[in-house]
């Protein structure tokens, strides 16, 4: 790499970079998508990505994956870019053979759909989760997560998601990945493979802004919090708040903004009022 400053001679030296890779997910051995993602922990990734997905719900649907030979193989080299998944019975696959997920990027009448395809496959009411926490200790887990990205602090070019706990302030879980998405369900596939399901009393803290796909995750997931330290978008909020998360914006030093259900924090002052 050539290192180029104004204020110094150009200079080269080595650099460390995040890798990305393709992975592609199978089922008994039919190809269903391909992500690119940062190698490590693609079990984790895969499940958590059938779960906001609808087609799993919960650790029994998840039989078991493993790693096998990529295109152009013939099966006898592993790639360790290709991930064959077992379903179980309560599985529900989609209906042809091609990528039929939500449209990240929709608006108008295709987003629309969109929330309401979410609000019929998930399992989980966040309306009914009670938990409550302190504005003052959400404010702490932005620096919490990034004392945790140990590949961020190698690579400067990974995101994180973080899983916290509210009654006990614990974290529970830390995953980096070059796409924020990812991340984020490395996090959602280890609280389904550990059986933790639903994720009832829990903050999902991520390092970047928060669109409809992370809050979706959220709700498919039983994710009450969604903590981002930068904006979330506006299809976002409306989904956050017709399915019961609160959702944080701009969590950063002192402040934060409340977008949806602000009636989970407890404020810094007797005197201030929640968002609604």
């Amino acid at each position: 790499m050539l290192s180029v400053s104004l204020d110094a001679s150009p200079r080269r030296r080595a650099d460390t970079l995040a890798v990305e890779e393709p992975l592609e997910l199978r089922i008994d051995g039919s190809p269903l998508v391909v992500t690119m993602r940062t190698p490590g922990h693609d079990v984790e990734l895969a499940a958590g990505f059938l779960l906001s997905e609808g087609i799993i719900r919960d650790d029994s649907d998840f039989r078991g994956a493993i790693h096998c030979g990529g295109p152009g193989t013939g099966g006898a080299e592993n790639t360790y870019n290709v991930l064959d998944i077992a379903l179980g019975a309560g599985a529900r696959l989609p209906e042809s053979p091609a990528r039929r997920f939500t449209v990240t990027s929709a608006c108008g009448v295709c987003g629309r759909e969109s929330i309401d395809e979410v609000e019929r496959h998930s399992s989980f009411d966040l309306s009914a989760d009670a938990s409550r926490v302190d504005a003052a200790w959400m404010l702490t887990l932005p620096d919490r997560l990034r004392a945790e990205q140990a590949a961020f602090d190698k690579t400067g070019g990974l995101h994180a998601a973080g899983l916290f706990d509210t009654a006990t302030g614990d974290l529970l879980v830390v995953r980096e990945d070059v796409g924020r998405h990812n991340a984020v369900d490395k996090v959602l596939g280890w609280a389904l493979l550990q059986g933790h399901l639903p994720l009832t009393g829990t903050v999902l803290q991520v390092s970047g802004r928060a669109s409809f796909e992370l809050v979706q995750k959220c709700v498919m997931a039983g994710v009450p919090f969604l903590s981002a330290v930068s904006a979330p978008s506006s299809l976002a909020v409306d989904l956050a708040e017709r399915t019961g998360l609160t959702l944080a914006g701009f969590v950063r030093g002192a402040s934060m903004n409340v977008y949806s259900h602000g009636e989970r924090l407890v404020l810094p002052s007797a005197s201030a009022s929640a968002p609604a």
